[in-house]
């Protein structure tokens, strides 16, 4: 007990020093970035992240390419599966750090047929850049305009209309989106899953949020610690927000089937979890 609690201090000291050292030593542009857009520069993360083996998706259940208007006055693109049968239930799929890849796709079409009756949404949040390479996912990464971001979820959300529940899921970068989506979302939020992404560190933005969250960590990672997580909970009680969280003996991106280091059977556990909470949500 004594070595897990020193362990925590020395990885909540470790991350709370590189915060600090990023944004003495950047730019103030560099500053306005979130903890995670810090992190994807270091050759560290870079080299925790296998490139991806060349996929084609082919969706057989008719997903598209679309476009919708942001609130900045530009186009946002997505990757849109359709209800079968007309409904007002939108799963929002935010995408790792490589971008919007044909994995995530197909990962979006895997929760359109265990979801059924839901329009599934992978939304473009690098404006039509794919990263094939780790130096590459670092540079769209770090280099995300967090305005941008905001605009283009803010452009999804007026997209799918006032009438629309929407819960949304992402991993890594995406995790992080997902949460801001949520707070974003306001009333229509019903649900929000992390999967290995940076918590929201501001309490009264956790204030905004209108469902709960449901986040899926890997506890051997040392970037979005054990300790993070912790902290992560106490926000969320301090905000009076609901949070249920897993953490599994497993690295970051143990869900992703390219990563060396992926997990199938914490990622199939992670997946039924996240399944049964979406569909309790809609």
């Amino acid at each position: 007990m004594k070595k897990l609690f020193i362990t925590l201090v020395f990885s909540s000291l470790s991350y709370i020093g590189f915060s600090q050292s990023c944004c003495s030593s950047a730019s103030k542009a560099d500053c306005n970035k979130d903890d995670m857009q810090l992190m994807a520069s270091t050759k560290e993360f870079q080299k925790a992240h296998d490139e991806p083996l060349p996929y084609t998706h082919v969706s057989k259940a008719g997903g598209e390419m679309i476009q919708f208007k942001t609130p900045d006055g530009a186009m946002a693109n997505a990757f849109l599966i359709k209800a079968a049968s007309k409904s007002n239930k939108y799963l929002f799929v935010y995408q790792e750090w490589w971008g919007l890849n044909d994995y995530i796709k197909k990962q979006s079409e895997t929760f359109y047929n265990d979801l059924k009756d839901v329009n599934v949404m992978a939304i473009d949040m690098y404006d039509g850049k794919v990263a094939t390479t780790r130096e590459e996912a670092g540079k769209l990464m770090s280099g995300a305009d967090q305005k941008r971001l905001a605009s283009i979820i803010e452009g999804a959300v007026g997209f799918v209309g006032k009438e629309a529940k929407i819960a949304s899921v992402g991993w890594c970068f995406g995790g992080g989106l997902s949460l801001k989506s949520a707070i974003l979302e306001g009333k229509q939020a019903v649900g929000c899953i992390m999967y290995y992404g940076m918590p929201e560190k501001d309490v009264e933005k956790l204030k905004m949020l209108n469902c709960d969250v449901l986040g899926l960590f890997a506890g051997k990672e040392q970037w979005i610690s054990p300790a993070v997580v912790t902290q992560f909970e106490k926000d969320m009680a301090t905000a009076g927000k609901s949070v249920k969280v897993k953490s599994y003996d497993a690295e970051h991106a143990f869900a992703n089937p390219s990563n060396p280091k992926f997990d199938k059977v914490a990622s199939e556990d992670a997946y039924g979890l996240a399944i049964a909470y979406l569909k309790g949500k809609f």
